[in-house]
C-alpha cells in the first residue's frame, strides 16, 4: 500500500493509543507493516509502551523487523524455519493468542532457548483485495508457501498490516473480549490505512494528469469512482459500533421498566415452546433440522442489537417462515398454536418498543437531552447520505451523563471513522471537480 510515512506513523500510533488506554492490562502494542505480493516484506512501524500512563514510543530493541525488515521467505512456515506467529497471521489471515507462553509453539524465544516470552495476541489487518487492487485482482502475483502452494488465491482478502499488543501474565485468553476488540480495531486500522492509499494514489495521479489529461481522464475517473464507492464499508463499521450504545440503551429500559415485555422474553418462550416438541419429532428429520435452525436463528436474534426494522426483517425472512412449516406439517405444537402466532404479533411490536418516545419521557434518571437524542442516534442508520449525523453521535459520547460499556472506545472509534468519512467526501468532491477541468481542457484548480 502506499502511504506517507509520516502519516502512517500517526495511523499506527492512534490506533496503539486507543488500544492501550482501553484495556488496563495491555502493557505494549506494535504494527508491523506487510509489503505487496509476492514479497510481503514485513516491518515494523512503530511500538508504544505503556508506563505509568503515559506512553513512550520508538524502536529502541534490536529486532529483524526492524526497518528494512523482513521478506516472505525468512518468516513463513517452511522446513528449517523456526514457526513464528507473524508468519500464521500473514498466511492464515487469522489472529493468534499466546495466553500461556510456556505452551506457545509460534514463540522464538521458547524454540530456541526453551524459555517462555510472554503474554500476546496478534491480529491481521485485512483489506479486501478488490478495494486495493480494483479490477486487476486477476494478474496479481501470489507469495508460496513452505510446499510450493500459492497462498490468499481463494481468499476475498490481503493482510496489509500485523497487529501485536502484550498483556500483563495471564489477562488474556484466546477468544475473550479483549481479543474482539483488538479485531474490532483492526477494521478500523484497516479503513484508515485504506484512505492512506487512496490519498497518495490520488496525489500521484494528480501528478500524472497534469501530463496526461485526456488520454487518461475516463480511465482515472473510473478507478478513483470505483474506489470511492467501495469505501462504503466505513458506514458497516460505523453502524456496528452503534450497536453498543442500542445494548446499553436496552439495558436503561430495562431497569426503568422491569416488567416490560422485551424481545429476549418472548423468544425465550418461544424457544421453551419449540424445545418442549422436538423430542417427539421421531422420523421426522426434515422437522428436526428445521426445528434447529429456527432454534439457533431465534437464539442468535435474542443475542444481536439490530434496527426494529432489521429485526422485524429477520422475523419476516426467517423465523415465521419456518414457525408456519411446523405448526402446519405436525400436530405436535397443535396446543400452543395460538400461542406461538400471539408471542410472534408480541415480538414483533416489542422490537420497536425501544423507540417508544412516551417511555422514554418518564425515564426520570436520564437527562431530558439523552432521553431524546440516545436512542434517535442509536437506532439510526448511517450512510453517506446522513454523514452529518455523526456529529451528532461523536457529541452524545461526549456527554457526561451517558454511562455506556466501552464509552471511550466506542468514542475514538466514531472520531477516527468521521474523519475518514468527511475525507471520503472531500476527495470526491475534489475528484469530480478536477475530472470535470480536464474534460474541458482547463488546470485544474
Amino acid at each position: 500500500m502506499q502511504s506517507n510515512r509520516e502519516l502512517l506513523e500517526k495511523v499506527c500510533k492512534n490506533t496503539i493509543e486507543v488500544i492501550l488506554s482501553c484495556l488496563d492490562c495491555a502493557t505494549k502494542g506494535t504494527i508491523y507493516m506487510i509489503g505487496q505480493m509476492p514479497g510481503l516484506q514485513a516491518e515494523r512501524v512503530t511500538s508504544g509502551i505503556s508506563d505509568a500512563g503515559q506512553i513512550k514510543w520508538g524502536l529502541p530493541e534490536d529486532s529483524d523487523y526492524n526497518s528494512p525488515g523482513k521478506e516472505w521467505e525468512q518468516y513463513s512456515d517452511s522446513p528449517g524455519h523456526l514457526l513464528e506467529a507473524m508468519g500464521w497471521c500473514v498466511e492464515q489471515q487469522k489472529s493468534w493468542t499466546a495466553d500461556n507462553p510456556l505452551e506457545d509453539i509460534r514463540s522464538v524465544r521458547k524454540q530456541l532457548r526453551g524459555e517462555g516470552e510472554d503474554h500476546y495476541h496478534m491480529e491481521p489487518v485485512l483489506v479486501r483485495k478488490t478495494d486495493l487492487y480494483g479490477s486487476n485482482i486477476y494478474d496479481l502475483e501470489y507469495p508460496l508457501d513452505g510446499n510450493g502452494r500459492p497462498i490468499w488465491q481463494d481468499s476475498e482478502y490481503v493482510v496489509v498490516a500485523v497487529i501485536k499488543i502484550h498483556f500483563l501474565p495471564h489477562t488474556i485468553r484466546r477468544g475473550d473480549r479483549f481479543t474482539k476488540m483488538i479485531n474490532i480495531l483492526s477494521t478500523t486500522l484497516g479503513t484508515e490505512l485504506l484512505s492512506l492509499h487512496l490519498r497518495e494514489t490520488c496525489l500521484k495521479t494528480r501528478e500524472k494528469l497534469t501530463k496526461e489529461r485526456l488520454q487518461v481522464c475516463n480511465v482515472i475517473a473510473h478507478e478513483l469512482r470505483n474506489t470511492l464507492a467501495k469505501l462504503g464499508f466505513v458506514f458497516s463499521t460505523i453502524n456496528t459500533m452503534m450497536s453498543f450504545l442500542r445494548d446499553d440503551w436496552e439495558l436503561e429500559l430495562q431497569k426503568a421498566y422491569p416488567f416490560l415485555e422485551n424481545k429476549r422474553s418472548i423468544l425465550a418462550q418461544l424457544n421453551e415452546l419449540l424445545l418442549s416438541g422436538r423430542s417427539r419429532l421421531n422420523g421426522h428429520k426434515d422437522l428436526h433440522l428445521l426445528s434447529s435452525q429456527l432454534l439457533t436463528e431465534q437464539e442468535e436474534l435474542s443475542g444481536l442489537f439490530l434496527l426494529p426494522q432489521q429485526e422485524e426483517m429477520w422475523l419476516d425472512k426467517k423465523i415465521r417462515p419456518k414457525w408456519d412449516v411446523l405448526l402446519s406439517t405436525s400436530s405436535i405444537w397443535d396446543s400452543c398454536k395460538e400461542e406461538v402466532m400471539q408471542l410472534l404479533d408480541r415480538l414483533e411490536k416489542a422490537f420497536w418498543v425501544v423507540l417508544d418516545k412516551e417511555l422514554a419521557g418518564n425515564m426520570e434518571h436520564l437527562p431530558t437531552e439523552l432521553k431524546i437524542s440516545w436512542p434517535d442516534l442509536a437506532y439510526t442508520h448511517f450512510s453517506a447520505n446522513n454523514r452529518s449525523s455523526l456529529e451528532g453521535a461523536v457529541s452524545l459520547l461526549e456527554h457526561p451523563k451517558l454511562n455506556i460499556h466501552h464509552k471511550q472506545q466506542v468514542r475514538k472509534v466514531l472520531s477516527s471513522m468521521k474523519v475518514v468519512v468527511d475525507t471520503i467526501a472531500r476527495v470526491e468532491d475534489q475528484t469530480n471537480s478536477m475530472l470535470l477541468a480536464l474534460k474541458k481542457g482547463e488546470a485544474p484548480s
